[in-house]
């Protein structure tokens, strides 16, 4: 049995979208400093080690210790020490990244993810430089999450997302009631700190997608950093390296409702690179020049 579950976590890693890639680092780093503190702990209340390596892997509010340990902007964000803090960020994550992955692509997942908690982590320590926030250690995926699922709002806040027992709402008021509740935890002063950083990801969600409807794509950068460090560990040469050893022709039509008489091309166009033709047109022209037929395949391909 257990052979098989890991079979299964090494294929959905593999080949899985970049959703599923994030939880599963997510819960395998919370599995793995569980286990460390298990045995660090060694069944004391307390344990010196374990708080060393807490204070190694989290963001101090101290904003100098991040100048010394620069790995922690990108370790904290990977970090829960509560299992309901995880689970919660983990089905937030799950939720919003699937809607944003299907509209604009499962390409801009990471550099949002980075870039949303590297944004909330500014906040954090923005704040408590001015002394709005007392000093302390900040850790988890709170912000990265929040600014997927601001993101996902502005990309298409009429989306429908159906929720137990209260059945369908729309995405945007989804997300407004998690902003609303960061501001009453803040005015509650509970976790002031991971609050603020929520909402520093949220910002940066609204800012990803008015950029991308002007025609600049701040993950274009993000991504061209990892295509390049990759490549220092490719022997194949550049150009053998950019081509896919793999081609899927989708035979399946659109099923886009038009006009009678108007026998456009894209009608025999395979699937994805429809969709690809309409996330490009987005990233040059903006999301509000989309045809209504556009719009219409794209919110079916939410469905998929």
């Amino acid at each position: 049995m257990y052979q098989s579950i890991l079979d299964d976590i090494k294929r959905t890693f593999t080949s899985g979208n970049m959703i599923s890639k994030l939880v599963i680092i997510n819960v395998g780093v919370f599995m793995l400093v569980l286990f460390l503190k298990i045995v660090l702990h060694g069944g004391s209340p307390s344990s010196e080690a374990y708080d060393t390596l807490i204070r190694n892997l989290a963001i101090s509010s101290e904003g100098l210790d991040a100048l010394f340990k620069p790995w922690t902007l990108i370790t904290h964000m990977f970090l829960h020490e509560g299992f309901w803090h995880l689970i919660f960020n983990m089905l937030l994550l799950y939720w919003f990244g699937r809607i944003v992955g299907d509209f604009i692509g499962d390409n801009r997942i990471l550099p949002l993810y980075i870039m949303g908690g590297l944004f909330g982590i500014g906040f954090y320590l923005l704040f408590a430089k001015v002394g709005l926030l007392s000093t302390g250690l900040a850790l988890g995926a709170s912000a990265a999450v929040m600014a997927i699922a601001s993101s996902s709002a502005f990309i298409s806040p009429d989306y429908n997302m159906r929720l137990l027992i209260i059945g369908n709402v729309p995405l945007k008021y989804v997300v407004l009631f998690l902003i609303v509740l960061d501001f009453v935890n803040i005015g509650a002063m509970n976790n002031t700190g991971g609050h603020i950083a929520h909402l520093g990801g949220v910002i940066y969600g609204g800012l990803y997608v008015y950029l991308l409807r002007q025609g600049n794509d701040l993950a274009d950068g993000f991504n061209n950093m990892i295509d390049g460090f990759k490549n220092l560990f490719n022997r194949k040469p550049k150009q053998a390296a950019q081509k896919s050893p793999l081609t899927v022709t989708h035979k399946a039509k659109t099923n886009l409702r038009r006009a009678k008489g108007n026998k456009s091309t894209d009608e025999a166009m395979p699937y994805q690179e429809q969709l690809d033709k309409i996330l490009e047109k987005i990233k040059e022209q903006g999301y509000d020049n989309l045809s209504e037929e556009e719009k219409e395949f794209l919110f079916q391909a939410s469905k998929r």
